[in-house]
C-alpha cells in the first residue's frame, strides 16, 4: 500500500535527551565522589543534578509535547487498558511514554528531586562538609537528613536497575530498541501516526537560566532567609585582619 511505509518523526527533543544522558552520567558520578570521600566535588555534583532536575520538571509543564507530564501521566484505569492491549499485541503506537513507563519517569524524577533537597541540608560526622542549607538546621537533624539521603541514593539504584531491565526486556523479548531514539531523538512510526510538538530551544534555554539560577541561590545558602550573597560577604582579608587584633 503506497504511503504505509514507516516513516522517522522527531519523538525526543534535544533538551530531554540532554538531561537524560546527564543523569546517567552524574548518578555514578555522584557515587564516586562521596565514596572517595570528595565531598566538595560532591557537593558541585550535586548542585548540577539539582538544575537539571528543576529543569527536567520545567520543561515537564512547559516543553515538547513528548515531554510533558499532562501527555503520558495516566491513571489505573489507562495503565491497566495499556497492559491488556500489549498482552493482546494490539496497543496502537505510542508517541512518547507508555503510561507504565510514565510510572518509572515519575519515581525516578521525585527520587532524583528528594536526594538532591536531603543533599542541600546533609552534614558529615565531623561536622566539616556540610550542604549549602546545613545552617538551617541543628546537628541531629542533618545527620539524620544525611541517613536519609544515603538511603534515597539505594532507592535510585534500584530504579536505575528496574531501568535497565525494561531496556532489555524491550530489546530482547519485544525487539523493540529504546536506546537509539534516545540517542539520535527519531524514531520510526507508521505513516498518519501525528508526530509530537517540539518546543524551541530558545524556551529551553530559558528554562535552564533560571534552573540555573535557583541551583546558584541555593548553593548561596537561599538568601535572605539563609546565607548573605557573595557581594554582602566580608572579604577574606578583612575576616584575616580583624582576627589578627584578637
Amino acid at each position: 500500500m503506497t504511503g504505509s511505509a514507516p516513516a522517522p518523526i522527531t519523538l525526543w527533543d534535544l533538551p530531554v535527551r540532554l538531561v537524560h544522558w546527564s543523569f546517567a552520567a552524574l548518578i555514578p558520578a555522584l557515587w564516586w565522589s562521596a565514596e572517595s570521600g570528595r565531598l566538595e566535588l560532591h557537593e558541585t555534583l550535586g548542585l548540577v543534578m539539582l538544575a537539571l532536575v528543576v529543569f527536567r520538571l520545567l520543561w515537564g509543564l512547559f516543553g515538547s509535547s513528548t515531554a510533558r507530564f499532562s501527555t503520558f501521566v495516566r491513571g489505573p484505569a489507562a495503565i491497566r487498558a495499556y497492559l491488556a492491549t500489549a498482552r493482546s499485541g494490539l496497543a496502537a503506537p505510542l508517541v512518547g511514554h507508555n503510561p507504565l513507563g510514565a510510572l518509572s519517569v515519575l519515581a525516578l524524577l521525585g527520587l532524583l528531586a528528594l536526594q538532591v533537597s536531603l543533599g542541600l541540608f546533609a552534614q558529615d560526622t565531623d561536622a566539616v562538609e556540610s550542604g549549602p542549607l546545613n545552617h538551617l538546621v541543628g546537628y541531629d537533624l542533618a545527620r539524620t537528613l544525611s541517613e536519609a539521603h544515603e538511603l534515597v541514593f539505594n532507592l535510585i539504584i534500584a530504579m536505575v536497575a528496574l531501568h535497565l531491565a525494561a531496556i532489555l526486556y524491550y530489546r530482547l523479548v519485544r525487539k523493540d530498541d529504546l536506546v537509539r531514539p534516545m540517542l539520535t531523538g527519531r524514531r520510526a512510526f507508521p505513516a498518519g501516526v501525528e508526530a509530537p510538538r517540539i518546543a524551541p530551544l530558545w524556551k529551553a534555554a530559558l528554562l535552564a537560566l533560571l534552573s540555573g539560577l535557583v541551583a546558584l541561590w541555593l548553593a548561596w545558602g537561599a538568601p535572605p532567609w539563609g546565607a548573605r550573597f557573595p557581594w554582602d560577604q566580608p572579604a577574606a582579608s578583612a575576616q584575616l585582619d580583624s582576627s589578627t587584633y584578637m
